[in-house]
């Protein structure tokens, strides 16, 4: 017996796999590639997660919000003050009435249109930043768990699934 041991010792190397060692000259160790794969992927979510965390705006991005902000009051006190100068000039504003009514139908629905796509835009894009800010300040898993019970009762199912069958998390 000790001879066959000397000599698969000596052919495979004492406590280490010789084949496998020899193996992974020739080819990549899948386990080293995946780890160092998921090492270079949580290193690049780390990047992005600090880029992105809190928005940086310069004075530009706060000079077009600023902007962005003036449609909706210019529109109410534009129409208070359609209703002023009705009581104080009638004729001066029934001869710009008549000029709104040569203005062809098509033309009001794409003024419509645009307006709408316009105030669209703003709301979703506000707030989906409002949600976001929502979601960074509560760390964003309880956010969700909270509102997605299908989501809360499915994972619970998996967890008890992998307890019956002895699958460890």
């Amino acid at each position: 017996m000790g001879v066959m041991q000397g000599l698969f010792a000596m052919l495979f190397g004492g406590e280490r796999n010789l084949i496998a060692e020899t193996a992974g000259i020739f080819r990549e160790n899948p386990e080293a590639s995946a780890e160092r794969e998921a090492l270079r992927t949580a290193a690049a979510l780390g990047q992005f997660a600090a880029e992105f965390a809190l928005p940086r705006q310069g004075p530009f991005d706060r000079f077009v919000d600023g902007v962005n902000r003036l449609p909706r009051p210019a529109l109410a006190f534009g129409t208070l003050g359609l209703f002023v100068s009705a009581m104080v000039d009638p004729e001066w504003f029934a001869a710009r009435m008549v000029g709104l009514a040569q203005v062809p139908d098509p033309l009001w629905w794409l003024l419509g249109a645009i307006v709408s796509f316009y105030f669209g835009a703003r709301y979703q894009a506000k707030g989906h930043a409002f949600h976001r800010s929502l979601w960074l300040a509560t760390g964003g898993s309880a956010l969700m768990k909270e509102r997605n019970a299908a989501l809360t009762d499915w994972l619970r199912e998996g967890e008890n699934t992998n307890r019956r069958e002895g699958v460890s998390p």
